[in-house]
């Protein structure tokens, strides 16, 4: 499916990874709806930089906490694009939550933004694409959600639904509309991540390095673009971390 021209609607797309699969879409000639947040001067800053590679953009707001701001989202990218293309599901949050301290309302919010907010745009988003025959979904997973590690398990917990809705979208989709999952691994630590446990995660990928933003927007450009004959898949990008 050639990008010239199409929309794709990219979720937490302001900055960070998102914004790398923004800017590789847009090198393809694909249009962008940015979504973001709380970051909004971020998000306007995406917006310049995708039309300065010549192709339309234009930023929305969402809580993705909020299913009525999902709806919201849906909508409104699908009326001001005139419809949206491809969708790349990758806003989501990292909550640290020790077991004994884990609470209903990290759960919550772990899976409202990780996994609801994803199904409820790949529902309306995909079967408006079903209807104009034709269109790409690409969720954002993690190797974690085949692998939990501690401290994490709601989020970990999220990323194996996404997986999962990955296949019984593709499944429900089909054939108008192709389903896949990119898996990163160890890409773009959070700032906040102690130089030990930098170093440990180093030393546990195969690799033997933290991946960068590009290496999932490349993978996300080639399911949007070259993989014609996959739907319900799941790609890592891991550097070697789940076989670990």
């Amino acid at each position: 499916m050639g990008l010239g021209g199409r929309w794709a609607l990219v979720t937490g797309s302001a900055k960070r990874v998102g914004r790398s699969i923004a800017l590789e879409l847009a090198g393809r000639g694909a249009n962008v709806v940015v979504h973001y947040n709380a970051s909004a001067s971020e998000a306007a800053s995406t917006v310049r930089e995708l039309e300065a590679l010549g192709v339309r953009a234009f930023a929305l707001s969402a809580d993705l906490s909020r299913t009525a701001e999902v709806h919201a989202l849906a909508r409104e990218a699908e009326e001001r694009s005139g419809g949206i293309d491809v969708l790349v599901n990758n806003a989501s949050n990292y909550l640290r939550a020790p077991f004994e301290a884990l609470t209903e309302a990290v759960w919550d919010a772990s899976l409202d933004v990780n996994l609801k907010a994803p199904f409820l745009l790949a529902w309306v988003l995909g079967r408006a694409m079903r209807a104009r025959r034709g269109g790409r979904i690409i969720n954002l997973a993690d190797w974690a959600g085949e692998r939990p590690y501690d401290d994490y398990l709601p989020y970990c917990v999220s990323k194996a639904g996404i997986i999962c809705l990955t296949k019984a979208l593709a499944k429900a989709l089909a054939p108008e509309v192709q389903v896949n999952a990119v898996a990163p691994g160890p890409v773009l630590p959070p700032d906040e991540l102690p130089p030990a446990e930098r170093a440990a995660i180093v030393r546990a990928t195969p690799l033997k390095r933290f991946g960068k933003p590009d290496d999932v927007a490349r993978c996300v450009r080639f399911l949007a673009e070259e993989a014609d004959f996959s739907t319900g898949a799941v790609f890592l990008v891991d550097g070697g971390r789940l076989i670990a």
